[in-house]
């Protein structure tokens, strides 16, 4: 594994002297980046991404970033092109003496290959972790990770923001009267408990069985759901496959709507087509990914202000979790 050109202190900076916060937007994230820093009041820094013909990039830097503490900002949806953007930009800053490289990734692609559960296949999500690294990474935040496992496969601090904090307050201000709190999966149980504790709701289960990815072959509703107005639960929305036979299910067990919450809009294929053709009143997700386009079901919270608290408190030594516990 490459050894960085210099040693990052155990906190962001050391000393008396506040280090020069920059803030960098790539590709994947532009709109996103512009609104975090809008909240943090600083400006973009600037950068360009030039192209050889072949489709090779070469980022530039056009400032200084000796010393600073360097954000860069990207989701790695559709991984390939912005996964290898941002690993230049990370080694572009390290070989430019930034003082400490933080790689904001709002969705972190590849998250969902996390372990070997059939024989030869790749654990991708501990490659990138690898990958980041090496480039010269000496942070990583993100929001919602596939599972929270992933953490561990990173020899470096992660910040691993939890979309609840926007959620919650955006569902206090509906009435949550007649909801019950639904997991489309078991792995899902977890993330799905916490609405349903802090709202004092009741808690089921879909339990999907999948003959191969991207294709759900069947789903059985645990507990009961008669007469309520179910919420879903997960950290991202792909195809739309699982959400939607969730909510023929559960509307099967005498539900009375459905909606649904999705950190991640991934979105891909017929995803958008599938939701709008749904029995799906609504899906609300967060802007990690923008979409491709806009949809009269899909409404988006932004999470710009919630990132640009993470970035100062990171900066100012203060906290983390005390963004999102207890929300």
């Amino acid at each position: 594994m490459r050894t960085h050109q210099h040693e990052p202190p155990n906190a962001p900076y050391s000393g008396n002297m506040m280090p020069e916060v920059k803030l960098f937007s790539c590709s994947a994230s532009e709109k996103l980046a512009a609104d975090i820093s809008f909240h943090y009041d600083v400006p973009l820094g600037d950068k360009t991404i030039f192209r050889f013909s072949d489709g090779e990039m070469q980022p530039v830097i056009n400032e200084s970033v000796r010393g600073s503490f360097v954000f860069f900002i990207q989701s790695t949806c559709q991984p390939h092109d912005n996964l290898m953007e941002l690993l230049l930009l990370i080694d572009t800053a390290l070989r430019a003496s930034a003082g400490y490289i933080t790689a904001v990734i709002p969705y972190f692609g590849y998250a969902r290959q996390d372990r070997k559960d059939k024989p030869r296949v790749p654990i991708s999500a501990k490659l990138m972790a690898n990958l980041l690294t090496t480039a010269g990474a000496n942070r990583v935040m993100t929001m919602d990770l596939h599972a929270d496992q992933v953490q561990g496969f990173f020899d470096i601090p992660v910040d691993h923001l939890r979309s609840e904090a926007i959620y919650i307050p955006y569902l206090e201000q509906q009435d949550m009267s007649n909801v019950i709190f639904a997991s489309p999966d078991v792995g899902g149980v977890k993330r799905a408990r916490v609405y349903a504790k802090h709202f004092k709701r009741e808690l089921v289960i879909c339990d999907k069985h999948r003959t191969k990815a991207n294709e759900v072959a069947s789903m059985t509703v645990i507990g009961d759901v008669d007469g309520a107005d179910v919420i879903l639960t997960d950290d991202l929305v792909d195809t739309a496959g699982t959400l939607c036979k969730a909510a023929d299910a559960l509307l099967e067990k005498g539900a009375r709507s459905v909606r649904a919450i999705c950190t991640h809009p991934v979105l891909s294929g017929k995803a958008y087509e599938s939701i709008e053709n749904s029995q799906l009143s609504e899906l609300i997700v967060c802007d990690t990914i923008p979409l491709r386009r806009e949809s009269p079901k899909i409404k988006v919270l932004s999470t710009a202000k919630l990132f640009s608290r993470a970035i100062r408190n990171t900066v100012e030594h203060k906290s983390i979790a005390a963004l999102f516990l207890g929300s």
